[in-house]
């Protein structure tokens, strides 16, 4: 049988919580953020302490942690770089992410032990472009999001440096996040930490002539309150196409959404590692499971698609309108605790549920069970109906064994979605 290199599962983690429940979850590694130089601002990102808890945690695991520091740097932005890329040598981060060249150097003199992975913010897209890198000390490239597996394959064959490429989460309207609609709009830099996500938003079209009259674009819909005009991409997910990637000889995939939640993180990390698990474990015999694909879509995201790698995207990868799906589930609560003998769970509340409700409790290694909740008492033992207060405790019976760190879900009522747009104007001369 061929020997496969088995890739790492790489997933992100804006906070120590998240990176806990990464690795639970079955990350091989973790990228974070330290409170300067990355390009996550408004993420919870580490402090010297956290990133300290963080690394041991990992490591005790037999996981990684990766720092990202990727700005874009302007004069001064620099300063305090060579502290900083020392402290996290001494902490035991595993690599740090760099795109600037200046960082770049800092970071080798400063602590020259310390692996350098290339950012996508670079927009590595070609095997002399890897290669020059590499001959520069960088251990791996985290390739830009507009490569295709085609050319993945061409690298492989000029290159002897890691590979990094990114296989779910979200899609930058912009080539390699080189965007300054934030700057443009809200005065805040996207290549400095500061991204408002502007092209997030919804837009009216407009036809404005010399004149200076506006003359709304109909897009045909009855509704005259639905404005489908975006710029919006969808997400990508490469689930589908998880032996290509292996195949390929990608050393690490890369799992996107550092503002994401927990329930976001050990979902994906779950699904990511089950389908690399078995593809390695066995690949003539790899069947790409249903209750995979089924359980991406229980976490909350935009519409999935294979972006670049299997050609150019198209409008149909584009968010116009109506979303033709939408994740079906609430993310309601994590376990505390479990007494075997009583099968009572302890929960810690986060979202409303309440008796009566049909609740999914799963855990790592894809296990999954559902249940009717019957009665839940609050911490005090008193009998109650919901669960309404954020983070509050309380406690009910389960019909299988749980695990502390297991979450729980249930299945929100179908909606109609229905927005209004922002009052934001594209004009066209």
């Amino acid at each position: 049988m061929k020997q496969l290199k088995k890739p790492e599962v790489l997933a992100p983690a804006g906070t120590l919580e998240k990176l806990k429940t990464a690795v639970i979850y079955g990350a091989d590694a973790v990228f974070i953020g330290g409170e300067a130089y990355g390009l996550r601002s408004r993420a919870g990102n580490f402090g010297y302490d956290e990133i300290d808890e963080g690394v041991q945690f990992a490591h005790e695991r037999g996981a990684k942690v990766y720092i990202t520091a990727n700005m874009v740097t302007h004069e001064g932005d620099e300063e305090g770089a060579d502290r900083f890329f020392q402290k996290l040598y001494e902490l035991g981060v595993d690599a740090v992410i760099v795109s600037d060249p200046a960082l770049i150097a800092i970071c080798a003199e400063a602590a020259p032990n310390l692996p350098i992975h290339l950012s996508t913010q670079a927009s590595a897209a070609n095997y002399e472009t890897l290669n020059f890198w590499a001959e520069e000390g960088l251990e791996r490239v985290v390739l830009a999001r507009e490569v295709s597996m085609a050319e993945i394959m061409e690298m492989q064959q000029h290159v002897d440096v890691e590979i990094e490429a990114f296989i779910h989460g979200a899609m930058c309207i912009s080539y390699s996040g080189r965007c300054v609609l934030s700057n443009h709009m809200e005065r805040r830099d996207a290549n400095r930490g500061g991204c408002c996500q502007s092209c997030r938003w919804k837009y009216g079209l407009f036809d404005m002539d010399f004149d200076g009259n506006r003359n709304f674009i109909s897009h045909g819909e009855k509704d005259p309150d639905w404005e489908p005009f975006s710029m919006s991409s969808v997400d990508m997910s490469m689930i589908h196409h998880i032996p290509d990637l292996i195949e390929a000889g990608v050393d690490s995939l890369k799992i996107e959404g550092r503002m994401k939640s927990i329930h976001y993180v050990s979902t994906v990390c779950n699904v990511y590692r089950a389908a690399v698990d078995a593809y390695c474990a066995d690949p003539e015999h790899y069947v790409l499971k249903q209750e995979w694909v089924d359980e991406l879509w229980k976490a909350a995201q935009r519409e999935l698609a294979s972006g670049f790698y299997y050609g150019i995207p198209s409008e149909n990868e584009q968010l116009f309108g109506q979303r033709r799906r939408i994740p079906g589930y609430a993310f309601v609560g994590q376990v505390l605790g479990y007494d075997p003998e009583t099968q009572m769970a302890t929960i810690q509340q986060r979202n409303n549920f309440k008796v009566g409700d049909i609740i999914e409790f799963y855990g790592p290694g894809m296990r999954h069970f559902e249940q009717v909740l019957s009665q839940m008492w609050d911490e005090d033992g008193n009998e109650i109906e919901v669960a309404r207060h954020a983070m509050m405790t309380v406690r009910f019976k389960v019909n299988h064994p749980v695990q502390v760190n297991d979450m729980i879900r249930k299945e929100k009522p179908e909606i109609k979605v229905k927005t209004r747009p922002r009052q934001r104007v594209a004009s066209r001369l």
